[in-house]
């Protein structure tokens, strides 16, 4: 079955920096597209930065662009998104999953329990 795992939150001051983990097992992930969304009480599920299936090509929202980055270690199957920078309205739950499309950024039906980021000014 499919699983994905993601650890590395916690509460940061902002202008801290936190990195993420996305464990992935269940799947074929080095062929795989991947992406973390974020979600924040009372508001939808968003985008913020995705990695192709080589690693070759990254995408990010234009809220994190400059302060985020993606990467994956394919012979670990883990994503991983390094946060620099954070701002308060950086805190959510943030999860990872496959992407059914790269240009899309469309993510499939296989979300985890997500790791939550607080951010205090």
């Amino acid at each position: 079955q499919v699983r994905l795992v993601e650890s590395g939150g916690g509460l940061v001051q902002a202008g801290g920096s936190l990195r993420l983990s996305c464990a992935v097992s269940g799947r074929t992930f080095s062929n795989s597209h991947m992406g973390w969304f974020r979600q924040a009480p009372g508001k939808e599920r968003e985008f913020v930065a995705a990695i192709n299936w080589s690693g070759g090509s990254t995408y990010y929202a234009d809220s994190v662009k400059g302060r985020f980055t993606i990467s994956r270690d394919n012979s670990k199957n883990t994503v991983y998104l390094q946060m620099n920078s954070l701002k308060p309205e950086d805190t959510a739950v943030y999860y990872c999953n496959f992407l059914g499309n790269i240009v899309t950024m469309t993510p499939l039906d296989y979300w985890g329990q997500g790791t939550q980021v607080t951010v205090s000014s």
